[in-house]
């Protein structure tokens, strides 16, 4: 062990105590339910004697208020759980930690399966409903002896092998898995959520010193950064995962600083919704331990910072205090504000904190009712998200395939079942395919007797906190265009157009993504010429139809006006049969491909994607079938199991030709994140796309623009494009066949209409971005699509004058758009499409997906060759 980690840290830094009057003011704001900042939550830590039991006084009230509105007044809940410690092995190094060891002190790096299987039966058994899974990270990255462990199982990595564990406890014991292993990301989060009820990572601290000083609780942790662990409690949320978090006291951090790890955590449960409950812990010295030395946590002070912790988080998030590290204190942790008492376990000890064992239950009910309270078992997720998850709520909180095994233990308000036996159940959903529902003629009545309703039914809450997510919009500032810019801009533009991307070009560049007048008429000019070199004077079109096979999603984008709960009036599912009729309708009109994207349908079956390929190319065997944003494709792969590899190499095999580039919207996590909820981040689009390519499946490529981003953000997409364009190159294969700039339509969106987006690009911004396009995308992309389902016919007619070349498809059908506002219909017949050419004097031309000759089409009109 290194020197400096032998060294037990000092304590915490000294801090002033506030002043009589701030200690009066910030306990009756804390009385007066007014919302706390840092500054008075930090002052409110600082409360004992009197000042403490004012404080408690308030915080009880708040506890009781939250409890009422969870249908659950006066019961303070737990989980009767078993502790299963899959491997005692981490690749961080914290020093109050005796949970994580070293391999020779174990007989093995991990727990065998059966051992797991071995502690749940004895669970289920004893009643209990709860498996608790607690592990250290990634163990595999510093140890090679858990990597072998792993790899002569079969298995890539600690959390394939958590995954396994958690299905086959489902399967054989019926135990609800609660998933503790880490940090985790996005895709990751969404792999292992089918297979877990909730999951949980404590935030800890977000004291970035504490993390970066040498001899501090969490030097030489990776894991431990704050700002990766907040970046876990997000992407949680965006992944609707029923989540448990909190803080750990006592360990070195400031007041200030336990406040601004408390406010993060509401921060998070209010943009999300996701946060079951925050435990506030208390640091407990080990020995052999770093941190040996350091004083146990105060139980005054946890008891502030309970009742702090309470004052903090919204109604409807739960305060925790582990009951085996409070004492003799239980009725004190009750006046703070507790409600729950967390996972109790009568077989297993507490892996964590094994010198303290769990108290009996009977005991925790007499001490529980000794402070006025009734004990009520819970599941390991909370009642309000057994309730919505199993009423197919606006969010999907339980992932289908579990819960069959949550109600089978719980009651109709969500708690556990008393008289519960877990047992097995199977946990893979049951084959079979899909069927139709709903309103399937959408695709053509959205034109005549159009949707239902200008929004869904749950808008004010399935989006998450429209105030919160106000405070994370990208600051709009108007760049500064110096007239050498632009005329240096237009040079490059003129001399070297793909040398606009390079970072020594910004100034340049981004003085033509903003400029106007005389300098946009050169841009465009620019453009066109750039346009008429690289792929002539055809204006190009494929002969398609969009066949949007599911509209029913809950991912919660915040743009999207598509998107349907099952019971909403306007939702749909196709059935694979009904697919391949729309499919076979487009061959006999004339179509050469079909363009399937759907909703992230939560009861689409993982065989259903690969059986909507096989249901079109058996019934048309030359469609070229382009289908499924990585959206799609990471959803399902990370259902299934599999990865993005493996997941795209059945489809290529059962048929697929290609994939749009769609889900794209700006490829910047801080946009993103402010247009959806729980969509895949940029870098595993980029994943999906690259592997697409590696693959040899090609795609499209795609940017919306105009609603909170700016002119920078187009610039940093258009980057990303360009480099993952460059990555096909240098891997020999195919890549982006286009790039489709997709104006904003905001008539419908939900973020418009909550009064944070823009109303869509202006006409100059859609001049800019295509012009732009043509011209920094030079030598990597050659094709450049513009939307005349959202430009109309005007638009389009300026943007192909402006470097755009291609036209899109027919479409035949059109639902995305049109169900967001769009006003120019969803469809194109081939004459209308020539028609629309010859508006700039210019020939029209039928291409197949790819840009490749194909067939005459008998659409309209017959295209004569030549």
């Amino acid at each position: 062990m290194p020197a400096d980690l032998e060294v037990p840290p000092p304590e915490s830094p000294q801090e002033p105590a506030p002043s009589a009057s701030a200690m009066r003011r910030a306990l009756r704001r804390a009385a007066d339910g007014v919302t706390l900042d840092a500054t008075e939550a930090a002052v409110l830590l600082h409360a004992r004697g009197d000042d403490l039991d004012t404080l408690l006084d308030a915080a009880s009230r708040a506890r009781d208020a939250h409890s009422t509105a969870e249908g659950r007044a006066g019961v303070v809940t737990y989980s009767r759980k078993v502790f299963v410690p899959l491997t005692r092995l981490c690749r961080d190094r914290c020093h109050y930690c005796t949970f994580a060891t070293v391999p020779h002190k174990l007989e093995a790096p991990f727990l065998e399966q059966e051992e797991v299987l071995a502690i749940a039966r004895r669970g289920a058994e004893a009643g209990c409903k709860e498996a608790l899974f607690t592990l250290g990270d990634r163990p595999e990255d510093r140890w090679s002896q858990a990597a072998e462990w792993l790899e002569a199982r079969g298995y890539s990595s600690t959390l394939d092998y958590v995954r396994a564990c958690a299905i086959a406890v489902l399967e054989e014991t019926g135990l609800l898995p609660h998933l503790n292993p880490g940090v985790l990301s996005w895709q990751e989060l969404t792999r292992l959520k089918p297979v877990a009820p909730s999951m949980g990572m404590m935030l800890e601290t977000t004291s970035e010193r504490l993390f970066s000083e040498p001899g501090k609780a969490h030097y030489a942790s990776p894991d431990k950064e704050p700002a990766v662990r907040l970046r876990v409690l997000s992407d949680a949320g965006r992944v609707a995962v029923p989540f448990t978090s909190g803080i750990l006291i006592g360990i070195g951090e400031t007041t200030t600083e336990r406040a601004e790890s408390l406010l993060e955590l509401r921060a998070a449960a209010r943009r999300y919704g996701h946060i079951q409950e925050v435990i506030v812990q208390n640091f407990r010295a080990k020995p052999d331990t770093a941190m040996r030395g350091m004083p146990d946590a105060d139980l005054g002070d946890l008891a502030a910072t309970i009742a702090v912790a309470r004052l903090l988080m919204p109604s409807g998030v739960s305060v925790q205090a582990p009951p085996n590290l409070v004492g003799d204190e239980h009725r004190l942790m009750l006046r703070a504000g507790i409600d729950d008492w967390g996972g109790v376990s009568p077989v297993t000890p507490d892996h964590v904190n094994p010198e303290r064992p769990w108290p009996a239950i009977d005991e925790l009910a007499e001490q529980t009712a000794a402070g006025g309270f009734e004990l009520h078992e819970r599941l390991s997720a909370y009642p309000r998200y057994v309730r919505a998850g199993l009423a197919g709520d606006s969010t999907p909180w339980l992932d289908p395939r579990v819960t069959g095994h949550v109600a089978e233990l719980s009651m109709t308000d969500g708690l556990a079942r008393r008289d519960a036996q877990p047992a097995g159940m199977p946990w893979q959903e049951p084959d079979g395919g899909f069927a139709s529902i709903g309103r399937t003629d959408l695709g053509s009545s959205i034109d005549t007797v159009g949707r239902s309703e200008d929004r869904r039914g749950d808008f004010d809450t399935v989006y998450g906190d429209w105030d919160e997510l106000r405070q994370q919009l990208p600051t709009a500032r108007a760049p500064e265009r110096l007239d050498s810019d632009v005329r240096e801009g237009l040079r490059i533009a003129s001399q070297d157009p793909a040398a606009l991307l390079d970072e020594s070009n910004t100034d340049a560049a981004m003085a033509l993504m903003t400029c106007d007048g005389a300098a946009m008429e050169e841009l465009a000019g620019l453009a066109d010429e750039l346009r008429r070199e690289v792929v002539g004077g055809d204006i190009t079109y494929v002969v398609n139809r969009n066949i949007n096979f599911s509209n029913i999603c809950y991912v919660g984008c915040r743009f999207c006006a598509f998107a349907q709960r099952e019971r909403d009036a306007d939702a749909f599912r196709l059935a694979p049969d009904d697919v391949a009729d729309r499919a076979e309708e487009a061959a006999r009109a004339g179509a050469t491909e079909v363009c399937m994207q759907g909703g992230i349908d939560p009861r689409l079956p993982t065989s259903g994607y690969a059986d909507l390929v096989r249901a079109v190319k058996d019934r048309v065997p030359e469609m070229h079938v382009h289908a499924f944003s990585p959206m799609e494709v990471v959803s399902a792969a990370a259902k299934a199991g599999v990865s993005i590899e493996a997941w795209l190499t059945e489809l290529r095999d059962a048929g697929l030709d290609s994939v749009p580039g769609t889900a794209a919207e700006i490829l910047d996590d801080d946009v993103r994140w402010v247009l959806t909820k729980g969509k895949l981040p940029a870098s595993e689009w980029i994943e999906v796309i690259t592997t697409a390519h590696r693959l040899g499946i090609p795609s499209s490529s795609t940017m919306m623009y105009g609603h909170v981003d700016t002119p920078e953000h187009w610039l940093g997409h258009l980057r990303t494009i360009a480099g993952v364009q460059d990555a096909a190159a240098a891997n020999g294969v195919g890549g982006f066949t286009e790039f489709v700039p997709l104006p904003f339509v905001h008539r419908n969106a939900p973020i418009y209409l909550a009064g944070l987006a823009r109303p869509g690009p202006t006409r100059r911004d859609n001049r800019a971005v295509h012009a732009m396009a043509r011209l920094a995308l030079h030598g990597r992309i050659d094709n450049v699509q513009c939307s005349w389902v959202k430009l109309g016919d005007e638009g389009t007619a300026e943007v192909l004058t402006g470097g755009a070349n291609d036209l899109g498809g027919t479409l035949m059908e059109e639902t995305i758009s049109r169900m967001a506002g769009s006003e120019h219909g969803s469809e194109r017949t081939i004459e209308q499409l020539h028609t629309l050419a010859a508006r700039v004097d210019r020939r029209a031309r039928q291409r197949g997906t790819t840009y490749g000759p194909v067939p005459v089409s008998h659409l309209g009109i017959t295209e004569v060759s030549g």
